[in-house]
């Protein structure tokens, strides 16, 4: 089972919202997720890549949220 912590669910919706808008590519996400969250390039690439691997378009309740 994989584990997130709570604001790593916080950046998943977000990231939900964002491909529902298509205002970008989500290849192109990570500068969204580094001005909305205020977080450096490397980390908002690694939450990039773990939402890609977990997508789902009902939810999260697959993972377990962890803090």
């Amino acid at each position: 089972m994989t584990t997130i912590t709570s604001f790593e669910k916080k950046v998943f919706n977000y990231l939900n919202d964002l491909r529902e808008s298509g205002a970008t590519n989500m290849f192109g996400a990570g500068a969204y997720i580094v001005e909305r969250f205020d977080i450096d390039k490397r980390e908002a690439s690694r939450m990039l890549s773990l939402w890609m691997e977990n997508f789902n378009n009902d939810g999260y309740d697959h993972l377990t949220v962890i803090d």
